[in-house]
Parts: C-alpha cells; sequence; structure tokens
C-alpha cells in the first residue's frame, strides 16, 4: 500500500525564516515543504501540503478527505489551544493524525502549554523543529 499524508500548516506558518528565528528556525515554509517532500521519496509515500490561516479552511479541508489519505500530520499553529472545531474534525478521521509543533509548548508562555488538539490525535511531537515532521512522517509510513 502506498501511503498518501496531508501536512498541515495552520496559522502564520508562512511566516517561518521570517518570525522570530530563535524559536522557529531560519527555514521557510518552502524549505520546510522540500524537506518533507525529499523524505516522502525516500519513504516511498506520497505528501499534499496544505496551509491556511482560516481554521474554517483547514476543517473543510480534513472534513474533505476520503478513503485515499492514509494519515494526517498537523501544526495546528495557534489554532493549537483554541480550536475545539478543529479538534472535533480530527477526531471523526479513524486513520492517523500526528499533531508536530517546532517548538516545545511545554517551554513556552503559559497559554500555549494546553493543546486542545492533541486529544484528538494519535501522538504529538513536539520542541524537534523540522525533524518533527520527517519524524511524523516516518512514523506513519512504519506503523500505519
Amino acid at each position: 500500500m502506498t501511503h498518501k499524508i496531508l501536512v498541515i500548516n495552520g496559522p502564520n506558518l508562512e511566516m517561518l525564516g521570517k518570525r522570530e528565528k530563535n524559536i522557529y528556525g531560519e527555514f521557510t515554509l518552502k524549505d520546510l515543504e522540500k524537506t518533507i517532500t525529499d523524505k516522502s521519496v525516500e519513504l516511498k509515500c506520497e505528501v499534499v501540503f496544505f496551509q491556511s490561516n482560516i481554521e474554517g479552511e483547514i476543517i473543510n479541508k480534513i472534513n474533505s478527505l476520503d478513503e485515499s489519505f492514509s494519515g494526517i500530520i498537523i501544526n495546528p499553529g495557534g489554532l493549537t489551544h483554541s480550536s475545539i472545531s478543529l479538534h472535533d474534525s480530527l477526531e471523526i478521521k479513524t486513520f492517523p493524525k500526528v499533531e508536530v509543533h517546532l517548538s516545545n509548548i511545554y517551554k513556552r508562555e503559559e497559554f500555549r502549554r494546553k493543546s486542545v488538539v492533541a486529544p484528538a490525535c494519535t501522538c504529538s511531537i513536539l520542541g524537534m523543529g523540522l525533524d518533527g515532521y520527517l519524524f511524523a512522517l516516518k512514523h506513519i509510513v512504519n506503523n500505519y
């Protein structure tokens, strides 16, 4: 079976490389997507990328997924801490969902230390920078 995995990046992740480089790194969203694409070739899987600053667009994208998808890697950005609707949308899907954060949210401001999305996901990867996405991809491909 060939895996087809949706990689979702939420609000403000298109600003990678421009904002808080000490937290998020120097790489851009395009750099991140290229690195993930290169890893997907090595793992013989397909990745589809989606980024939006709009909660409803992300929810609509998740809800529209058909059986051809075998997993989601999601960095919900600021929606991590507030979006019950995103949680509910993820919870509906039966395939693996991996929450990824570039930084360790538990070492950040108090308001960033709670993920309402995590309980709807298979697992979470925090604080590993870009490598977190690669581990998530490998995890889905090797375990599901």
